[in-house]
């Protein structure tokens, strides 16, 4: 008898896996490019129960319809704002390198916001440096104050920050401060009661909870980081509001953000009022998203556009823009990131930038936070360095910088990692600046992180170990899913 109900609940469990098996042949096929489609499928063949939970939580990029309904209203609502004149002239627009026009043009059709002319653009590389400065602005703040992060720590720079805000608060100006529910877990239980109890607004993006596993993919991240300060100074970039040594085995983050001042401000508002209503339902009012009529106009100020891209966009944005620029490089491409996990599109542009003669350098940490991910990465390498691309190990601490350089022409910094996820899955933020002006700065910040790395060789990298390879171009297969 028991051995009947033994092979009675075996060959359940065996029939009821290959149903899954030839359900989701259809489901993910039908649904996903094929590349990701054949990493599902790996995992769903393999451990088809486990596959099959996963690919629930975490297999389709879908957010409650409130949320879709709510941004088509927020674009018309903040329409408006996007099409006022665009303050500049003929000597601004002629600084831009014709070849880069055209990327002007895209990222207004993907990221809804227009090219701004005079804004003064501070480079800012020192994480300590960036706090003390942020900390002026906000006690020197006169109207209000709004700021999104993905990690906001309760640690000793969140708590100065906090103190800061509460400052603000005591002085009556308005505080907003919206972070990821998963990025920021420890200061939302922490620290956030305090802030919420003192008066500054606090609300969590994309809370995660078992019911939101019906209506949204859990893993779908707001990875943003902006302020906006009274609309006359915005800040952006890849730094979190958190220590230093925060990171992998106490290793210094080396970041970069960037303070503006100017017209481009506008858009980061923009940016931050759409999550904000989107989490809170609150709108801001109209007053503060218009241009602040105090925000400066810097003649021989930076061309600067914003580009926000997430899964609510229908096309993969960021992707799509660094894709086009690559193509029309003729010198030199510089990227700089924490996490490299390239689709097919954004590889073959990089390959073919090096093939045609354009000098392309990809500088990476040697050591990640991230393991799997760093796995999945360095099976990419001989790809690319076959190819020649120039790939260098950053070993001074653990590279957070996500920015790109384009012939001393064109300059991308922000949020977004130059991976699948990011362009895909988070919510990000990211600028382009057009001319020389900024982009030299930022590749001079970038050649320090170079002459801090070691540069990979082919002949070096084919002679590691056999394991290695195997371990790595196994994860290579994973890391749609990654």
């Amino acid at each position: 008898m028991e051995e009947s109900l033994s092979f009675s609940g075996s060959l359940v469990v065996y029939i009821s896996e290959w149903l899954i098996r030839l359900v989701m042949l259809f489901v993910i096929v039908n649904r996903h490019a094929p590349r990701t489609a054949v990493a599902w499928l790996l995992v769903v063949f393999f451990l088809p129960w486990p596959g099959l939970l996963l690919y629930f939580l975490i297999g389709e990029n879908r957010l409650p319809r409130r949320r879709i309904r709510l941004r088509k209203a927020l674009l018309e609502r903040y329409g408006d704002v996007r099409r006022l004149e665009v303050l500049g002239s003929r000597e601004s627009a002629s600084r831009i390198d014709d070849r880069f026009l055209p990327t002007v043009t895209l990222a207004e059709k993907l990221g809804f916001m227009p090219i701004r002319f005079g804004n003064e653009s501070l480079l800012l590389a020192d994480t300590d440096g960036v706090i003390d400065q942020l900390v002026k602005d906000i006690d020197a703040a006169q109207k209000n104050i709004h700021l999104l992060f993905y990690i906001f720590a309760a640690d000793e720079t969140g708590k100065r920050i906090g103190l800061a805000l509460e400052r603000a608060t005591q002085r009556g100006i308005k505080c907003r401060l919206l972070v990821d529910a998963v990025g920021s877990r420890d200061f939302l239980k922490q620290v956030a009661p305090h802030l919420k109890a003192v008066g500054i607004e606090v609300r969590e993006a994309l809370p995660v909870t078992f019911f939101r596993a019906y209506v949204a993919r859990l893993d779908l991240r707001n990875h943003r980081k902006i302020v906006v300060i009274d609309g006359r100074i915005g800040y952006t970039g890849s730094q979190n509001i958190v220590n230093v040594d925060y990171g992998y085995k106490s290793l210094k983050y080396y970041d970069l953000m960037v303070r503006l001042s100017g017209p481009v401000v506008v858009e980061l508002q923009i940016v931050f009022a759409n999550d904000w209503c989107a989490e809170s339902d609150q709108s801001l009012a109209d007053v503060e998203l218009s241009p602040c009529e105090e925000a400066p106009f810097f003649d021989e100020g930076d061309a600067v556009q914003a580009l926000p891209s997430g899964p609510l966009s229908p096309v993969e944005n960021y992707q799509r823009q660094v894709v086009t620029a690559i193509h029309a490089a003729r010198q030199q491409v510089t990227i700089t990131t924490p996490y490299f996990v390239p689709d097919e599109v954004f590889l073959e542009a990089l390959e073919t930038a090096a093939l045609k003669g354009v000098r392309v350098e990809l500088i990476v940490p040697a050591k990640s936070d991230q393991p799997m991910v760093a796995i999945a990465a360095c099976a990419f390498y001989e790809q690319l360095l076959e190819s020649g691309v120039h790939v260098y190990l950053f070993h001074e601490g653990l590279l957070h910088a996500k920015s790109m350089t384009i012939d001393d022409s064109i300059a991308f910094l922000g949020s977004s990692n130059f991976d699948i996820r990011s362009f895909r899955l988070n919510f990000e933020i990211n600028m382009i600046f057009y001319g020389a002006g900024f982009t030299k700065k930022l590749s001079r910040q970038q050649a320090f992180f170079r002459e801090k790395s070691e540069l990979l060789s082919l002949r070096q990298w084919q002679s590691r170990p056999f394991y290695k390879q195997a371990i790595q171009n196994i994860l290579k297969l994973l890391s749609p899913v990654l």
